[in-house]
């Protein structure tokens, strides 16, 4: 570490942009071409996610016909995909940290890859299954690495933005699959998923592996190379390395020292963020609106299909303004004001279906539309990307693996929950789940736009 004696003006000149974050290690606050690229990369995977979560609502009708299946069995194809993802997740962080980012990314889209083949030349509902179940472990995978590696890459003045990139092409997999599943059948459907996993794969190959993984398995000349590479000079590069070789040892110290009850506290506020967000996240509705929202627009008397390609409309352009604001509002703002518009979505929605039972208003299927339009937008706004940038953030990286494991499976339990009954429920309530995401957000989270990821963790020691 710098020592007490040095300038003011050589301390900033000598910080870690990776740990520190003073812009790329040249003090200009531009991104390199191969910071931009490994990131095009590295959320190429994002957008394989959103395919699969796309993909159940616009196939639904031609999977039914084409392969006989019942309502439950359908259901089970929909959530299957969740139950894959959990079980990838669950290792996320043990291939993470064996395998490095991007090791897990290039094993993640093998999955995804005979996961897309399975599902397009499937004859019966076995195969089908087997190919959801596949491309959900790839994605379950992802969820986990590519927020990850995306905050380790980059420095803390972009790496908001950046990081929630992921969310806008989760955004942009999904919107595409509504709108081409309206013109082409579900076979070929699932085959133009194979493209991004292709596009990641190839990808892999020419960006750098995360500089903090390389620190913490003591591959200190590769995390200087990866350094170089991604911020463009070679100011200062040793001087980094050797600051993010510090940090990774004292937390290993801490950890094994005296202080353990420091680094639980810590440890502990992190895990309740990171957990209540996701819970709060799913809870919200957000999956039973992806994977059906044909069959909302079906069940409130409106077109499925200008209903889909409506939700492409609002929510495409909103996810692109939630990442712009990322690095300039903050992250509790704009979750605030994400969250307040899923809320008023979801009351819009019920009093649709409540009109409509009561017969009381002809226009109530546009009711519902404007209901879930107003609920798609505002969570693509913020309360969409804003908790994986979070999960990205607030862990130290010598518990992130299990840490950051543990919160992506109870992110994909409750949407396994909600996927799986949402065919079956009478009634679909959300809007207290989503007053109840406000409290939390005011009293626990913490705003961590500008910050370096050390100082974001000592502001989680500071809520106990």
């Amino acid at each position: 570490m710098e020592s007490q004696s040095r300038s003011s003006s050589d301390e900033v000149s000598n910080r870690s942009p990776l740990l520190d974050g003073d812009g790329d290690g040249d003090g200009d606050g531009k991104s390199t071409a191969v910071l931009v690229l490994s990131t095009f990369v590295a959320v190429s995977g994002s957008y394989v996610f959103g395919c699969a979560v796309g993909f159940s609502s616009p196939a639904q009708s031609g999977i039914l016909r084409d392969l006989a299946l019942s309502l439950p069995q359908y259901s089970l194809f929909g959530s299957i995909s969740t139950i894959g993802a959990m079980l990838g997740a669950v290792l996320s962080g043990k291939i993470a940290d064996l395998l490095g980012r991007k090791g897990a990314m290039w094993f993640a889209e093998l999955f995804n890859l005979v996961g897309w083949l399975a599902i397009a030349f499937s004859k019966n509902v076995w195969w089908l299954d087997i190919g959801r179940l596949s491309t959900g472990f790839g994605i379950g995978l992802l969820s986990y690495v590519v927020p990850v590696y995306i905050a380790e890459i980059t420095p803390k003045n972009l790496r908001g933005a950046f990081t929630a990139v992921n969310q806008l092409m989760i955004c942009c997999g999904v919107s595409i699959m509504f709108l081409v599943g309206n013109v082409i059948n579900w076979r070929l459907l699932a085959l133009t998923g194979t493209i991004p996993c292709l596009v990641q794969l190839v990808g892999l190959f020419f960006v750098p592996e995360s500089p903090r993984w390389l620190a913490k398995v003591g591959k200190w000349e590769g995390s200087e190379a990866s350094l170089l590479r991604l911020r463009g000079k070679k100011a200062d590069i040793f001087e980094e390395a050797a600051e993010i070789r510090d940090y990774t040892r004292s937390l290993e110290q801490l950890k094994e020292s005296g202080l353990m009850d420091l680094f639980q506290r810590k440890y502990a506020h992190s895990l309740i963020v990171g957990v209540g967000l996701m819970v709060l996240q799913q809870f919200g509705g957000v999956n039973a609106i992806a994977y059906y929202a044909s069959a909302i627009f079906s069940s409130a008397g409106f077109s499925d299909k200008v209903g889909t390609t409506a939700m492409v409309i609002v929510q495409a352009p909103l996810t692109v303004l939630g990442t712009l604001l990322m690095d300039k509002s903050g992250r509790r703002p704009l979750l605030l004001v994400s969250v307040a518009g899923t809320f008023l979505g979801c009351l819009t929605i019920a009093l649709s279906f409540l009109l409509q039972d009561l017969k009381i208003w002809d226009s109530s299927p546009f009711l519902a539309l404007v209901g879930v339009l107003i609920f798609g937008g505002s969570f693509s706004l913020g309360m969409g990307g804003i908790p994986w940038v979070l999960m990205s953030e607030i862990f130290p990286i010598n518990v992130k693996g299990v840490a950051g494991s543990m919160v992506t499976v109870v992110n994909w339990l409750g949407s396994w929950i909600i996927t799986y009954s949402f065919n079956f429920l009478a009634e679909w309530s959300s809007a207290g789940v989503c007053g109840l995401t406000i409290i939390f957000i005011v009293k626990l989270v913490p705003e961590t736009k500008g910050r370096t990821l050390e100082e974001i963790q000592e502001s989680m020691l500071s809520f106990n």
